[in-house]
């Protein structure tokens, strides 16, 4: 799931470091995608810091809810639909289909939040900035963090420039996939390409949207408040 979709579980949190927590592992990996940290496994270096107590719990529903949503019926028929509405984007060129697919349905999910008032963005990024602190260092550090100056530049950068609220147009999801996938690959779509999945991310997004796209929300959101954390 991508960020709004994380926070759309922490939405009523008042905890700062929570909101930080769940969505820290993709703003590490959008900082550096070779970092890997994995402080769930060490949880006793965290536990005697009630800043660094949230920021694990927040980590560790991320992972809690990715795994769920990555093993529940809901993701593997919709990016199986969302692939086949999309081929005739991918007729040439390197890109993968389900690989576009599997991103494409995260950030449809973060658009339909947006559009429909599910989560308060500008709340989000508000909590982001408060929990930008020295207990975030702190916490990285302990971590294993190759680099804080580097990821204390991309997130001032990440929180300063709102890029979120561009979700509300479907066309900049399609500039945002164009974006992952030239990490990847030179020249992944050709403009006539992207004009077509536009469209076709159009299509698929009303499709989400008459089928009820809340239901997988709702659906770890009962898993999750079965668990402790």
């Amino acid at each position: 799931m991508n960020f709004l979709s994380h926070f759309y579980f922490e939405r009523q949190n008042s905890s700062a470091y929570v909101v930080m927590g769940v969505v820290l592992p993709d703003l590490i990996k959008n900082a550096d995608k070779d970092w890997n940290l994995n402080p769930q496994k060490d949880e006793y270096l965290f536990r005697d810091v009630p800043d660094y107590a949230d920021l694990l719990r927040g980590w560790k529903r991320h992972l809690e809810v990715d795994r769920i949503f990555h093993s529940s019926d809901f993701f593997k028929e919709q990016t199986a639909n969302l692939k086949q509405l999309i081929l005739p984007a991918l007729q040439t060129g390197p890109v993968k289909p389900f690989f576009l697919a599997h991103i494409g349905l995260e950030l449809i999910l973060d658009h339909l939040l947006l559009t429909q008032d599910f989560v308060d963005t500008s709340q989000f990024y508000r909590q982001l900035s408060a929990a930008h602190t020295q207990s975030l260092a702190g916490f990285l550090k302990f971590a294993g963090l190759p680099d804080q100056g580097r990821f204390d530049h991309f997130l001032d950068k990440f929180i300063s420039s709102e890029y979120l609220f561009s979700y509300e147009k479907i066309e900049h999801i399609t500039y945002a996939l164009n974006r992952i996938c030239m990490r990847l690959w030179l020249n992944p779509f050709t403009e006539a390409q992207l004009q077509l999945l536009t469209l076709k991310l159009e299509e698929f997004k009303e499709q989400l949207n008459q089928q009820g796209f809340l239901k997988i929300f709702d659906q770890i959101e009962l898993e999750l408040d079965l668990q402790s954390f």
